[in-house]
């Protein structure tokens, strides 16, 4: 479990094919205090430590999760948000987020607002539902507020947030463009109370 508040951004420095993905990455954590199976959040993805040593952690990424998050995230050279599990104690400041992709959106656009940045995101259909403006959303690990919400006629829907600069200072979505892919987990209240209504709906 984790608060989508990033504590490091880290970056792959390695990648090997070992039947899964063997993915190393640089941080800034003290590796030592890291226990091989902790889980850690990348970019919004959970993942477990298989290996370790000063300056850097190594996980195994299968290929189902490959294929369900940001394309190119799990490539050499890439900047990755970072967030250790949560413990019992910590202070929640961001909101309850899983770890687990739900959907890849895209920039569509990003302008300044004030000293923030707005940026606006498509999302495909499956995830409209789940979208509402003030709600929670989890963009590459980073616990944001949705502002706007617009469903467009194709199904998908668009919706926009503000990067304030001390966020776009310390996660990688400061250096964020049009077209890029980012992985979302929507708000885990909202998943639970769209499936009840599911099921109201067919009783």
């Amino acid at each position: 479990m984790f608060t989508g508040i990033i504590t490091d951004v880290g970056t792959i420095d390695a990648v090997e094919r070992q039947g899964d993905l063997r993915v190393r990455v640089s941080t800034a954590y003290e590796v030592e205090s890291i226990d091989l199976g902790a889980s850690i959040a990348c970019s919004g993805v959970c993942l477990t430590v298989v290996d370790k040593a000063p300056g850097w952690v190594a996980f195994d990424v299968s290929g189902e999760t490959v294929s369900r998050t940001a394309r190119d995230q799990w490539t050499q050279g890439r900047r990755i948000n970072l967030e250790r599990a949560l413990r019992l104690g910590d202070e929640l400041g961001g909101h309850i987020v899983t770890g687990h992709v739900d959907g890849v959106g895209t920039v569509l656009g990003i302008c300044p607002e004030g000293d923030s940045r707005r940026i606006g995101i498509s999302v495909p259909a499956a995830l409209a539902p789940y979208l509402a403006a003030k709600g929670s959303i989890t963009v590459d690990g980073v616990s944001l507020t949705v502002n706007e919400v617009a469903d467009q006629p194709d199904g998908s829907t668009h919706f926009a947030l503000n990067i304030i600069p001390h966020t776009a200072a310390v996660t990688t979505l400061g250096g964020l463009s049009a077209g890029d892919a980012v992985n979302l987990e929507i708000d885990v209240l909202a998943r639970y109370l769209q499936r009840m209504e599911a099921l109201r709906a067919k009783g």
